[in-house]
């Protein structure tokens, strides 16, 4: 095993946004296996270092790939697209209001009567617009000209807000729960 190839050709799959969860995860534990530290206590230090090395590419290939969204946002840069988190954040204004008025909502929630049932509700909002926008990158990915890649990083852009934002309402609910 090279450490040159993408992650895709590393789990033997082709560059494809969707991929079959259980292949991947049994491609994993069977790369895993190959690498493990005591199939190389007998080796040279440099065989030793270079399984590490593939250990630790191995487990960033399969957090990247599992990950819809970075997936997503990893085959854009295969096809030449690229991030610049810091300075690309010129979203449109209507999803430019939409964060605010999700990120008030979660802001609220604890004023509300039941603050449970009140995140459980964004909580199932967030979640059906980030399948919702899976569903359009898929689409956008299958299709192999310029306009689909920029349309759907535009889409990444915004899936990393819900997940930021999915992240912050998982954190506000252990509280609550901590609390009520």
């Amino acid at each position: 095993m090279s450490l040159e190839h993408n992650h895709f050709e590393l789990f033997g799959l082709p560059v494809d946004f969707d991929i079959e969860q259980q292949q991947l995860a049994q491609r994993y534990r069977d790369l895993q296996r190959n690498l493990h530290p005591d199939r190389f206590a007998n080796a040279s230090d440099q065989e030793r270092r270079l399984s590490v090395q593939r250990a630790a590419q191995v487990n960033e290939a399969f957090q990247v790939l599992k990950s819809p969204l970075q997936r997503a946002r990893y085959q854009l840069q295969l096809a030449g697209v690229d991030f610049d988190d810091e300075k690309e954040t010129h979203l449109d204004p209507v999803f430019l209001m939409e964060q605010i008025e999700l990120r008030e909502a979660l802001a609220q929630v604890c004023d509300s009567d039941d603050p449970l049932a009140a995140l459980n509700g964004i909580m199932q909002d967030i979640s059906e617009r980030q399948a919702q926008m899976i569903d359009e990158i898929r689409g956008y990915l299958a299709v192999d000209d310029e306009s689909s890649e920029q349309q759907a990083k535009q889409l990444v852009q915004k899936m990393q807000f819900f997940n930021r934002l999915q992240q912050e309402a998982e954190e506000l609910e252990e509280s609550l729960v901590d609390i009520l």
